[in-house]
């Protein structure tokens, strides 16, 4: 019997320890702190990266935004932590940071070796190819016969030959060691086309091309290159808040609701679905620690998912990437919210 209550004694000890822990959890960190702290590339402009005037930009710097304003509702509540691929992962681990927004792709291996959750992704790629728009291409069937810019071992070199396979086209490969050197190849004309992740060829074509405007990146992706946030995975609240906080972008695009707009129709819509999302009814603020107005205040500081894609890389960015598999997945995409 010393025994049985002696191991009770200890349970209910270790059960309280646990709950302790949970409540001095990360939203109440970032409150003590007064900021969310957030990893950031810093260098991959359309993403993050800091303009002439010290300005950030980019779609991982409004996903920070948006959950600062969802906890403070302040925007600029954000501060951010330049990081590369190395470190990433390594600040949000350790402490240092409380979400990472780093072009992070979401891997099976990330999921569950590194004590790590991954939130919806903010934007979805593959690998894409880009070729002079003087050449008249408009498909990667249209290649027989191109040369292309690759980097030997690399994921472009893979996708390079299961292309020639699945379109039965014959391509030359340009072998070339550094990035810098295959961008100095492609747009010196030495190779016909360039083989990156789609983002990374608009960056490139944004940051480096002599004119954006004359190099086209086609329609085909291959291969799937999730990308969103990331956080630690002992913290469910502080998971639901930047996950809901992602999902009220996506439900605020469905629901046509932008930052212009958003207080006429918290006043005048009878959807229940945006009296929900703004607060008139119940937006779940509750259970996630958050006041009311929280989603509101997330859609009045960054807009909704689609204002943050046109503005960072869409069509009237110099990014000029199309919505594609970025969109709402009513108009075929996969960007999807659950319902409220």
């Amino acid at each position: 019997m010393n025994t049985l209550a002696a191991l009770l004694c200890a349970g209910l000890g270790a059960a309280a320890a646990l709950g302790s822990a949970a409540s001095a959890g990360t939203l109440d960190t970032v409150r003590q702190n007064g900021v969310v702290k957030c990893a950031v590339n810093g260098s991959r402009p359309g993403f993050s990266s800091v303009d002439s005037h010290g300005a950030w930009h980019g779609i991982d710097i409004d996903t920070c935004r948006a959950v600062a304003a969802a906890v403070f509702g302040d925007p600029s509540k954000a501060q951010f932590l330049k990081t590369n691929n190395q470190t990433r992962l390594t600040a949000l681990q350790t402490g240092e940071v409380d979400l990472t927004a780093a072009n992070t792709t979401w891997t099976r291996a990330r999921d569950t070796d590194l004590g790590l959750d991954f939130i919806s992704p903010t934007f979805y790629d593959g690998q894409g190819l880009m070729v002079a728009k003087e050449l008249g291409v408009t498909s990667v069937a249209e290649l027989d016969g191109a040369s292309v810019c690759v980097r030997p071992g690399s994921t472009s070199e893979r996708v390079v030959a299961d292309i020639q396979k699945k379109y039965d086209i014959s391509l030359s490969l340009v072998v070339i060691e550094d990035q810098k050197e295959i961008n100095t190849a492609f747009f010196g004309g030495r190779c016909d086309v360039a083989v990156q992740s789609s983002s990374g060829l608009s960056s490139t074509r944004a940051a480096v091309a002599p004119n954006p405007d004359d190099y086209v990146i086609l329609p085909e992706l291959f291969g799937k290159d999730p990308m969103g946030p990331v956080v630690r995975q002992d913290d469910a609240q502080w998971r639901d808040i930047v996950q809901w906080t992602i999902y009220t972008l996506f439900q605020a695009e469905e629901s046509g609701v932008t930052a212009a707009n958003v207080d006429e129709m918290r006043e005048t819509s009878d959807d229940p679905a945006v009296r929900r999302l703004l607060g008139v009814d119940d937006a779940g603020g509750e259970g996630l620690g958050l006041d009311k107005d929280w989603a509101y205040n997330v859609i009045k500081a960054v807009g909704n998912y689609s204002e943050v894609f046109e503005r960072n890389v869409g069509m009237g960015s110099p990014l000029k990437l199309p919505r594609g598999i970025n969109a709402l997945y009513t108009e075929g995409g996969l960007i999807y919210s659950p319902p409220l």
